[in-house]
């Protein structure tokens, strides 16, 4: 079979069978897919053998790059000794090893490590935890959750209640719990139509009355601390994230910080939470946790919180939760080959100086005129597309801009995302200078072009 044939027939079994994500499939069987095949290093190739920077780390998970040795090498030796065996009423070395690891080096006073699979069941297991932690405790009345307007903590239900992304979540709106909504942090559409730093973040203020009326019925505020991600890289101000945690404690509500998409590296410290020193009760983890090799999630709580769990076996007071790959093998050997490479290759230390490339190469994008907003924390960023960068007016819906500039990004050797016309560029810690430089300008043509 020739490699344009070969090529021909996934493309068909592609569009006759399977059913992508956050995708219109009608559009989708109009067009030609771009099939990936390979990947090195910071890029990734087509069946076409043409090369692509992979400017999102494929959705937010690559870490050390493509193939990165280190973790080949932990996975195929594991292969040699056992793929998976289960969690319930055994264990095994490396989920204890990696157990160990986890506790070692997120914030202080976090003790106990609860696996899953992806950021959703790291989060519903949050939740879950977290709910039940008061009721074994006497509380009964708090059962109730408050997060952010604008969050996203995922797509399983109990995930999307504490969501607030009406594009995502209002279809399903009839099969959510109810829970209480403070406002975004969002500096550039701030809802109060106040400005950063005079507002004296007001939106904090506005947290507190909701915590202030309601804290008797609410068991925990989940946030994502630092960057609300798919809501287009909103950064919260200064000392908004240490303000939130005060609150928690003041009220005393159980802050559980999302970390599924800002830990391992992303915004510059292992984890958001140690740029402000914030110590939740409960953290979850993802994305990252592997560098983008298999799927593996973490809740990491406080010794209080596990404690309320213990009792005889017949006081039902267990955590009736787990999933069937739990502390797989396989992903735990690629998580702690993980954490290695960012120990031997001082990583994050290396990193500091091409963040500050990155805040350079952005300079120029952000005086284009149809960007209205640069954000960026670390090696997250999102450069929001408007039509009047004077009213701040955005494009119509039905333009795709936000589309249009990541297709043409793409022919020029770029993959990126948008997230509606926030165009989101998150590349592995790995990258190059050169290739940092390469990804910024061929984005910042993308965006000329597209919006001239």
């Amino acid at each position: 079979m020739t490699m344009k044939s070969r090529q021909k027939r996934i493309e068909g079994m592609d569009k006759k069978y399977l059913w992508h994500p956050f995708t219109q499939m009608q559009e989708w069987v109009e067009q030609s897919p771009l099939i990936i095949t390979e990947g090195r290093g910071t890029y990734i190739k087509d069946a076409r053998g043409r090369w692509y920077i992979d400017g999102i780390s494929s959705l937010w998970v690559t870490v050390h790059g493509h193939r990165k040795q280190e973790i080949d090498t932990a996975i195929k030796e594991q292969l040699d000794k056992i793929s998976h065996s289960t969690l319930l009423g055994f264990t095994n070395p490396l989920a204890a090893e990696l157990a160990e690891k986890l506790v070692q080096i997120t914030p202080d006073g976090l003790s106990r490590v609860f696996y899953s699979d992806n950021g959703s069941t790291a989060v519903e297991v949050g939740l879950k935890i977290a709910y039940q932690y008061w009721q074994q405790r006497g509380v009964k009345d708090k059962k109730k959750f408050l997060s952010l307007k604008n969050a996203y903590h995922g797509d399983t239900i109990g995930a999307v209640s504490v969501g607030g992304i009406d594009l995502f979540h209002k279809v399903y709106s009839p099969l959510l719990f109810k829970s209480f909504k403070a406002p975004s942090p969002c500096c550039y559409r701030c809802e109060l139509k106040k400005r950063y730093p005079s507002c004296s973040l007001s939106c904090l203020k506005q947290m507190e009355k909701i915590l202030k009326r309601n804290h008797g019925e609410i068991a925990a505020l989940i946030i994502e601390p630092l960057v609300q991600g798919a809501a287009g890289m909103i950064l919260s101000p200064p000392r908004y994230l240490k303000g939130v945690q005060g609150l928690c404690r003041k009220y005393n509500v159980l802050l559980i910080a999302d970390e599924v998409a800002t830990g391992f590296g992303r915004t510059g410290t292992l984890f958001a939470c140690d740029h402000e020193g914030v110590r939740p009760d409960i953290m979850c983890l993802a994305k990252g946790i592997t560098a983008g090799y298999l799927p593996l999630a973490a809740t990491v709580t406080t010794e209080k919180i596990y404690r309320a769990f213990l009792g005889k076996y017949e006081d039902l007071k267990t955590f009736f939760h787990g999933h069937t790959y739990s502390g797989n093998q396989l992903a735990c050997a690629a998580a702690l080959a993980s954490l290695n490479v960012f120990r031997k290759e001082r990583t994050l230390q290396k990193l500091q100086t091409k963040i500050d490339l990155l805040e350079k190469e952005l300079d120029a994008i952000a005086g284009m005129p149809h960007v209205g907003e640069v954000r960026q924390k670390g090696f997250m960023v999102g450069i929001e597309l408007v039509r009047d960068r004077k009213t701040k007016e955005p494009y119509a819906l039905e333009e795709r801009i936000g589309w249009k500039v990541c297709s043409r990004a793409r022919l020029k050797g770029v993959l990126i995302r948008p997230l509606g016309d926030v165009i989101v560029l998150m590349p592995p810690l790995s990258i190059s200078r050169d290739e940092l430089k390469s990804l910024l300008r061929v984005t910042g043509e993308a965006i000329q072009e597209i919006t001239r």
